[in-house]
């Protein structure tokens, strides 16, 4: 029977491996839009890096309003849903340096730097989601 996550298991959840975050916006005509990011949390908000060009990008430019799925897809299968608003910051030190940890996480500390340099470059935000609502279930097929 499917388990409610408290805070600090949902947090642990989300920063364990590599899992990626199904982030969800809103287009300019209301459809929705999903795109894959890798993310980090900082205390309790949640932070990925997107082009200021990107479709998310220019969704969150006129609609901050966001929707993000973290989910374990092996049995017994877990996930968390978030909901908040996000605040988008082009300051390139914020951006490089969040973009340095994000790539440690998902590509081995060795290639941090790589990747903060590569994506720590004009055009590029940081985008720090502000947590309003979580769903978190564990153990979905026990």
């Amino acid at each position: 029977m499917a388990e409610k996550m408290n805070k600090q298991q949902w947090q642990a959840f989300l920063s364990e491996s590599t899992r990626t975050a199904k982030v969800s916006t809103v287009r300019a005509d209301g459809a929705p839009h999903t795109a894959p990011v890798w993310f980090l949390l900082d205390g309790d908000d949640l932070v990925f890096n997107t082009g200021a060009d990107t479709v998310k990008g220019r969704n969150l430019a006129r609609d901050g309003r966001i929707s993000i799925c973290v989910d374990d897809d092996r049995p017994p299968f877990s996930f968390v849903t978030l909901q908040g608003r996000a605040e988008l910051i082009d300051d390139l030190a914020q951006v490089r340096a969040w973009a340095t940890r994000i790539g440690a996480r998902y590509m081995g500390e060795e290639r941090g730097e790589e990747f903060g340099a590569r994506n720590g470059v004009p055009g590029e935000l940081l985008v720090r989601v502000r947590i309003d609502k979580v769903v978190a279930l564990a153990d979905l097929a026990d």
